[in-house]
């Protein structure tokens, strides 16, 4: 990857979504009631058993990272203030046909409620293999076709960058939008989120390019763009890609074309903060991009290598998000606590990286901060939400 930044213009590779793409997963939902659904009842003045589906028995990186969300979930019960959580961890493998034999399993063994697992087929069957019982499943996917019925996503999805990043750019005067996008299916899916957010908040869809993840391709997408923006007055580009795919090479071929940012707000779908070298670039300086509270980001990063003795996995704060979920509902002593209907409850919950709800369609909604770059540094322009119903929802 920082070959391209040295040397951009060679033959490059262009990859997936980071942090996205390895969640994404074309699945359907399973219908079982989700938001309505009555759920497991559970006795709240006694441990609430809580199943922890991790991707422990793959690969050497799945291994650490099933270790960091393990380690996660263990800080988060700390701050439960009475609340007992009994916590049990299955291993998936990162695939789907063992994440559906664990989750029954978990099940029959009495968990009243799945946090888990990471990848979006595995979710997706783990729900399926419950969804008779009622349990529901909180995964950490961010995959949004595989929300829905007893399948939650507490990934941060598209949609809600989407919907924070074009209310803000509306607000502040870019409201005729070009979308740049890769024909995968993350571009695809990225793609769509900003087209329904544009048209969500009353702000103007000026066109969409896309390209083949090929170097050629991106090449080829630069005078498209320039033609759609200059044809139709767009004063903002959308780009759906991230700096371990074209990013870099659209960097500097935009600017080169005369697309500038004095006129034409660049705006990205992912975060364009990392890794550091993505902000010595000289195309996305000024431009906007999302990132989650850093106040309370910090203090999460913080908190867990105090505790563990090395930074968290940039997944791992899910697991925190889970369990502090689950033990603000049982504390409210209710035997439905574990619910749809509770889980999605409209004041949310505080988690490792700010505020987030869950939504009854089983999306989920985050606090976001937008940020831009100035002199290869990142600034906020706009805080992260405290709670919810304010400008950043």
């Amino acid at each position: 990857m920082i070959a391209c930044f040295r040397a951009i213009r060679k033959k490059m590779h262009l990859l997936l979504l980071p942090l996205f793409a390895v969640l994404l997963a074309a699945c359907q939902p399973v219908s079982t009631g989700g938001a309505n659904s009555g759920g497991p009842r559970i006795d709240p003045e006694a441990p609430v058993p809580v199943a922890l589906l991790v991707p422990r028995g793959g690969t050497a990186s799945d291994e650490l990272l099933a270790k960091n969300l393990e380690n996660a979930a263990r800080l988060a019960m700390r701050d439960l203030d009475g609340v007992q959580i009994d916590l049990r961890v299955y291993g998936t493998a990162g695939n789907a046909s063992t994440a559906a034999s664990v989750a029954a399993q978990a099940v029959n063994e009495g968990a009243k409620i799945i946090l888990g697992p990471v990848y979006g087929e595995a979710a997706n069957a783990a729900g399926v293999a419950v969804a008779s019982s009622g349990v529901n499943v909180i995964s950490f996917s961010n995959n949004p076709t595989i929300a829905g019925g007893n399948v939650f996503v507490l990934g941060p999805t598209f949609a809600n960058t989407a919907n924070r990043l074009v209310s803000f750019a509306k607000r502040n005067g870019k409201d005729k939008m070009v979308v740049l996008h890769g024909q995968d299916l993350a571009g695809q899916l990225g793609r769509d989120a900003i087209v329904q957010a544009i048209s969500a908040n009353g702000a103007t869809l000026a066109g969409t390019v896309d390209y083949a993840l090929s170097q050629e391709s991106v090449v080829a997408a630069v005078p498209r763009v320039k033609a759609t923006i200059e044809g139709s007055g767009a004063n903002a580009l959308f780009l759906t890609t991230s700096s371990a795919s074209a990013l870099p090479l659209f960097a500097q071929l935009l600017p080169e074309a005369g697309i500038q940012s004095a006129t034409t707000q660049y705006v990205g779908l992912t975060r364009w903060d990392i890794p550091a070298q993505t902000l010595e670039l000289p195309g996305v300086q000024g431009g906007w991009f999302a990132l989650p509270d850093t106040a309370a980001s910090g203090a999460f990063s913080n908190r867990y290598t105090a505790a563990y003795g090395s930074d968290p996995h940039p997944l791992a704060g899910l697991a925190f998000d889970g369990i502090a979920a689950i033990g603000s509902l049982v504390k409210g002593g209710k035997s439905n606590a574990l619910s749809g209907a509770a889980l999605t409850q409209g004041a949310g919950f505080q988690g490792a990286s700010g505020i987030f709800r869950l939504r009854r369609d089983g999306t989920n909604e985050r606090a976001l901060a937008v940020a831009t770059i100035r002199d290869n540094r990142v600034v906020v322009l706009d805080p992260a939400p405290r709670g919810f119903g304010g400008a950043g929802f």
